[in-house]
């Protein structure tokens, strides 16, 4: 283990060292990232997933960036060219790509127009032109250099410049100080095309816009990334590009006079034009779309993660229900525990006899299985059916809610082989309305069966890579799956998989020892299952919960090896059964039990509350019992809602309309916020205020603040901007070019990248 990339990594989280190596070294014995974060908290400090995963990330990114420094030292020096200034500019690197910035100068390059020149024998006189001779005729110099290959002095001193050209190019301080510049105080540039496929026109907002690259948004970097693939715009930056040529010269010419400075100047401008700023620009854009993936990333897993934390309805008997216009909509009833009881097929669109049917139907299956909660998907003929629903509830006088679920990726999940196998007889729409069902009376059961990028939580995730998106999704599904435990003689395949240890083999065989042998009574049983050995059941163990079995301790999120601890303590403390919500555990009575204080803690809790649930903690499903229509609505009004996507520009609510409204991100706080996730998560339940009704559209956009807070916070930021714009007044004009510099040496910029990152050399 590499003691300086540990130390590297701490402090990057600001942890100790030696959290950092005993996590390593965890991992490294095969533990889990679930089972670290739960049963070994005493050994990394109470560390999390998130910060556990961030270590196994960054130290391999580390020993990457370590490794690459050791190579390129090693070919810079085979070269005979390494110094002491160089090494100490590697090693100070803390990024890979500025490790290639300085490796670039050295790289053998066979086709450029800078190596044919080398090749030809116009190095030297390349050198010469840069020792910036005072006096003499290049001319004649160049003439030194004729061969069979430059039969002119002319093609000399041109090959002369085009080394230089590269030269300009290859060196990494210009390169840092003109990227740092543009990304600055440059400017994208968006333009439509002439003939582009907007019909549309989706893409307006760029057809001409200018826009601060400081300043880009991730969702707009994405929007304009794809506008340029599908051929709509152009894309180019905007910035002082013959300044910092200038600049490029001036570094070359050091200020002092010399006969070349013509030929200096020109071969300059010509590495910048030709080379440096279209290769800073591309190296800009990339990563521009990398920072705007993972932006998006992050966004599309915790979206996720708070879908799948929503609260299961327990112990409540549901109706699916799966709208539709022409093909009917598809119905079926779920008992308690998600097992089918009957599915039906209605037709309530086809005329008034159809739907008086359709109702009679409907009422007799809720009377005759005592159905308390419908679930309606929010597809296509979504609002009719909820209008439907909410007639034949009122009507009838029955005490049954519904609610609005989303059912992205039900048909996804209807046409997968598991479906298929569960319900060889119904057709796919059929199994669409179980799924529906299903996913309001346990979310994280249901939805852990589809993909998640078919979920419809996510922005712009066709656009993104699919190895890095799939990795943080499988990453927040771990965190909830383990976070919330498993039955283990209810849950799927599916859901095991993502239990800790597990895979889809173990978990495959988990489900067929349940079938073969009957109900799990104890977490003991768990090793007679094929393919699960010791260390696959210490890892696993803690997740899968028994309820009913032989062990009471067996229900709970206690692992087997602290069922020692936890009688002792509940014999300590005189605690006789497990669920006392009131229960004591004394410190004078517990601290001669060899317990760390992590493990006591999450024993003591789980005494007291065996069959918590962690979901229970978030809001649960908006329930109604009638409709909203858009004309119902003014502004003003305030309504209760459930948050359905979170994205860079604000966040969509479903308020019972057959759209979802939308809340701006400038509508959401009454401070500054950098992004609606500082305020808003999937799935929470919260309260808006209706701010513009557009009817054509059919569009109503929110606000979680009231129009009088609006206007009073937005008086005082514009007085706030008011004040600062006078306290400017005097300052120094930021965009007024800087001073000309002297030239800076190869040392001087050695040393102001070991000072960036608080080292002396």
């Amino acid at each position: 283990m590499n003691e300086n990339i540990v130390r590297t990594v701490a402090a990057q989280l600001k942890i100790s060292a030696e959290q950092v190596k005993k996590t390593l070294d965890l991992m490294e014995e095969g533990g889990t990232v679930p089972f670290i974060a739960r049963y070994r908290k005493n050994e990394t400090g109470n560390l999390d997933e998130e910060q556990i995963l961030f270590i196994e990330k960054q130290y391999k990114y580390e020993q990457k960036l370590a490794d690459r420094k050791e190579a390129v030292l090693k070919l810079i020096a085979e070269q005979g060219k390494l110094t002491d200034e160089i090494t100490a500019a590697v090693n100070a690197c803390t990024k890979l790509n500025e490790v290639e910035d300085l490796y670039r100068p050295y790289m053998q390059k066979k086709k450029t127009r800078a190596a044919a020149a080398i090749k030809n024998g116009l190095q030297p006189l390349a050198d010469w032109l840069l020792a910036l001779p005072e006096t003499g005729d290049i001319e004649a110099e160049a003439a030194k250099y004729l061969n069979e290959e430059v039969k002119t002095v002319k093609d000399a001193i041109q090959g002369a410049k085009d080394i230089i050209a590269e030269n300009v190019s290859d060196n990494a301080k210009l390169r840092w100080s003109f990227k740092d510049t543009i990304m600055k105080s440059g400017s994208l540039v968006t333009k439509v095309k002439k003939d582009n496929p907007d019909e549309k026109k989706i893409y307006e907002m760029y057809y001409d816009r200018t826009e601060a690259v400081s300043r880009l948004a991730a969702h707009r970097i994405m929007a304009i990334d794809r506008a340029e693939k599908e051929k709509v715009i152009t894309v180019s930056f905007s910035y002082d590009d013959a300044y910092l040529a200038q600049q490029a010269a001036n570094s070359l010419l050091k200020g002092q006079h010399t006969i070349a400075e013509e030929i200096i100047t020109e071969a300059a401008e010509d590495g910048c034009d030709r080379l440096l700023f279209p290769s800073i620009e591309r190296e800009i854009r990339s990563e521009l779309s990398d920072q705007a993936h993972q932006s998006s990333i992050e966004i599309f897993s915790s979206n996720l993660e708070k879908l799948l934390l929503q609260p299961p309805l327990k112990g409540r008997v549901v109706l699916g229900f799966d709208p539709g216009y022409r093909n009917g909509c598809k119905l079926a009833v779920l008992d308690e525990t998600g097992k089918m009881l009957t599915v039906d097929k209605i037709f309530p669109f086809n005329g008034d006899k159809a739907q008086e049917a359709a109702k009679q139907k409907l009422v007799s299956l809720l009377r005759k299985y005592s159905v308390q909660i419908i679930a309606i998907g929010n597809g296509t003929a979504s609002r009719e059916s909820e209008r439907l629903v909410a007639d034949v509830i009122r009507d009838n006088h029955l005490d049954v809610s519904y609610a609005i679920v989303s059912e992205a990726g039900a048909s996804v999940w209807s046409a997968q082989e598991a479906a298929r196998a569960e319900f060889p007889d119904m057709a796919i729409e059929e199994r669409s309305a179980v799924s529906i069902g299903r996913r309001l009376l346990d979310p994280l059961a249901e939805l852990i069966k589809i993909d998640p990028k078919s979920i419809g939580v996510g922005q712009y995730q066709h656009d993104l890579p699919e190895k890095a998106l799939n990795e943080r999704l499988d990453e927040a599904v771990m965190k909830v799956v383990n976070r919330t435990g498993a039955d283990l003689n209810t849950a799927s395949a599916e859901l095991l998989t993502h239990i800790s240890g597990l895979n889809s083999a173990t978990a495959k065989e988990i489900v067929n020892y349940r079938n073969e042998h009957g109900r799990f009574t104890n977490r003991e049983q768990l090793k007679k299952v094929k393919k699960l050995g010791d260390k696959t059941y210490t890892q696993c163990a803690g997740f899968l919960r028994i309820v009913g079995g032989d062990e009471p301790l067996d229900q709970t999120s206690i692992h087997p090896e602290s069922y020692e601890h936890a009688r002792a303590l509940m014999k300590a403390c005189g605690v006789s059964a497990l669920g006392q919500a009131d229960a004591q555990f004394p410190e004078e009575l517990v601290k001669d039990l060899g317990i760390d204080k992590y493990t006591l803690q999450d024993i003591e809790d789980a005494i007291r509350q065996p069959l918590r649930d962690y979901r229970d903690q978030f809001e649960g499903a908006v329930l109604r019992s009638d409709i909203l229509e858009l004309k119902d609505l003014h502004v003003g009004d305030k309504l209760s809602g459930t948050v359905r996507n979170v994205v860079d520009f604000g966040a969509f609510v479903d308020i019972g309309l057959h759209d979802d409204g939308l809340v701006h991100v400038s509508k959401m706080s009454e401070k500054r916020i950098t992004h609606p996730s500082e305020v808003l998560s999937v799935g929470d339940i919260v309260d808006v205020y209706v701010i513009e009704i557009d009817e054509v559209k059919e569009q109503v956009k929110l606000s979680l603040l009231p129009a009088d807070v609006i206007e009073k916070r937005d008086a005082r930021w514009k007085e706030s901007r008011k004040n600062a714009k006078k306290n400017r007044k005097g300052a120094p004009n930021r965009n007024e070019r800087p001073k000309k510099e002297e030239p800076v040496t190869m040392a001087d910029a050695t040393q102001r990248l070991l000072e960036r990152f608080g080292r002396k050399h």
